[in-house]
Parts: C-alpha cells; structure tokens; sequence
C-alpha cells in the first residue's frame, strides 16, 4: 500500500514533552526516569517500549476521596518511547507550569508529569454557593499537564477585568485568584426557561481561567462528602 497520500497524519518529530497532535490527541515523550500519570483507558497508541500500572499506594493515599474507589483515576507510565493519549475525542489542552498551581475538575485531567505535586481538595468557599459540590485536583510545580475540554476551550485572562464563569462549564483555574459567587437571576428568567446561569464564578487576580463550550456535567467527578 502507498503510504504517501497519509503522510499528512503522520505526527510531527517530537519537540517537547508533551505537545498535541490535532485537536483531540496528547502526545507525550516518555524517558526513562521521566514518568507520566494518565487517565485510566486514555492511551490509543504507543511506541518504542512503556509499560504501565497503578499508581502508588503511597500516592493513592495522598489523593484521598479521589482514588477512595476500586478504580485507580491515574496510570503510572514508565519506559522510552511515545505515548498517545485520547479521551473519547474531547479536545485537549496542554500546559507547561513553572513553579505555579492549577486546580482542574477531576474528570478533566488526562495527563501530568509525576514530578508535579497534586492533592485533592474540596472546592469550597463561593464556589459551593454555586452548588458544584466538587472535589478539584490541585497540581503544583514546573512540568506539564494535559487537560480535556468538551469542545474547544477559551482561556480568559483574569487580569484585566472579573471574568463570570457558569460552574458547569469550567475546567481549571490559576490557584490563587480570587473568587466570588455572583448571581445574575432574576424572576424573569424562570418563564419559558431553565435557571441554570443564575449564579456564576467571578475570578479576578493574576492568572487565568479554562471554559469549556458545554454544560454537559454528566461526566464530571461528584464526590460527596
């Protein structure tokens, strides 16, 4: 078979750890002594020589309610070679943290280095106001994470003015921002309609914040305490 008319879907020389290949696929360039922990089922191909198994236990303690059920949430990969993660053809946004802190929804982290540190925390504060009722994986340090996004997702810088967010359709923030619950509902807004934007997320501060284009929540991680 001619394998030229497909040498357009052929991945690009790899030129940093982790890097997208398309919109929808996570390339990672696995070494060895260089570790990467991945969604359980995300990995589509691989070359050259990795393995894989559970996190752990040690890890697995540290996370708490998010690694309390029989399934582990992340895979420990380890070998030399190229790693290609999907997840159900979700759009996926890639990373590089230097020496800051993202906190992502559970259901949305694909990928991360195992350098970075990461601990499980209840989202609290406005943020249950706005009824989410969510467990978020903070990761902290320098190194990369891969994060997935119903659709294309916007970035929004903080800086500049409060950014409202509607809770169902956020993926990540910058830890540190500031964030307060605002409600925008008004008895109007039950006629003929639902009343699921009444309250939002206002973020402000220096950072920014991950907005996925769907208030899909069926797939969200909903732990409660």
């Amino acid at each position: 078979m001619d394998l030229q008319p497909l040498a357009g879907f052929a991945p690009a020389p790899t030129t940093a750890r982790m890097s997208n290949h398309g919109s929808a696929m996570c390339k990672v360039a696995v070494t060895t002594g260089q570790d990467v922990y991945a969604k359980p089922g995300a990995m589509v191909a691989y070359e050259g020589f990795l393995q894989y198994e559970p996190i752990s236990q040690s890890f697995r303690s540290a996370l708490g309610d998010w690694a309390s059920g029989e399934r582990t949430p992340l895979m420990n990969w380890t070998g030399d070679g190229t790693l290609y993660l999907a997840d159900f053809g979700a759009d996926i946004l890639i990373l590089q943290l230097d020496d800051e802190s993202l906190s992502v929804n559970g259901s949305h982290l694909l990928a991360l280095d195992a350098t970075l540190q990461c601990k499980v925390e209840k989202v609290r504060g406005p943020a249950l106001l706005a009824g989410t009722g969510l467990y978020n994986v903070t990761v902290s340090g320098s190194g990369w994470v891969a994060v997935t996004s119903r659709g294309v997702p916007v970035v929004l810088d903080c800086a500049e003015a409060q950014t409202c967010v509607d809770p169902d359709a956020l993926v990540a923030w910058t830890t540190g921002l500031q964030v307060k619950a605002r409600s925008t509902f008004k008895v109007g807004a039950l006629i003929g309609r639902g009343s699921g934007e009444a309250m939002q997320l206002g973020f402000s501060g220096a950072g920014f914040v991950v907005v996925q284009p769907s208030e899909d929540t069926s797939d969200r991680l909903k732990i409660r305490g």
